[in-house]
């Protein structure tokens, strides 16, 4: 018996499903707008004359803690998306809920962090005067491009398994690593204060 070729056209099902694998190509996108959010955002910090301060919230005695409270709350959130990951991926027990938790969770996170960021670039632009600085500016830039291309991602069909909890810890290690260059920083060196 031969196989018609055009039977799937004809009305007949084809023999079996046809599995392709995912192009290398497809994470090239996500891979050049990372870089390119990254690059841009420290072009600008470095470009941009640092303006001293973005924004103040009453009741914070500077621009440095309101910065640093709100990067302890993004981090905070961010504990929580690792944690509902964890749940959403079986490794945890957890409640029905935990895929919203994980949504949720990320987008406050994100939400939060945004407002550092442009404090960071706005006020303080792209610095290099020592170690602590240069890792904490490069590390920004790197997360806002690490994190677009995971959102990318998401919404990619036919991903291998490993690859979003890959990019995820990457992206929660480097918020670990800024936080730990500024919210820390500033807390071991002006006290936690408001």
């Amino acid at each position: 018996m031969t196989v018609d070729p055009n039977a799937a056209t004809q009305g007949f099902p084809s023999p079996g499903p046809v599995h392709r694998r995912s192009h290398p190509a497809r994470y090239l996108v996500p891979a050049l707008v990372a870089a390119a959010v990254a690059v841009g955002l420290g072009a600008y910090g470095k470009a941009h004359d640092p303006a001293g301060t973005a924004f103040n919230i009453a009741g914070f005695s500077s621009t440095g803690a309101v910065k640093s409270w709100l990067a302890t709350t993004a981090f905070f959130f961010a504990l929580v998306q690792v944690v509902s990951a964890f749940m959403v991926y079986g490794r945890l027990p957890g409640p029905r809920w935990a895929p919203a938790l994980h949504r949720w969770s990320g987008r406050i996170a994100f939400l939060v962090a945004v407002p550092v960021a442009v404090h960071c670039l706005y006020a303080l632009g792209y610095q290099t005067y020592e170690s602590r600085v240069l890792w904490h500016s490069l590390l920004g830039c790197f997360f806002f491009g690490a994190f677009s291309a995971k959102m990318l991602l998401l919404r990619s069909e036919r991903l291998p398994g490993w690859l979003l909890p890959i990019i995820g810890g990457l992206v929660f290690a480097v918020l670990t690593a800024i936080w730990l260059t500024s919210a820390l920083w500033f807390f071991r060196t002006f006290g936690v204060t408001t």
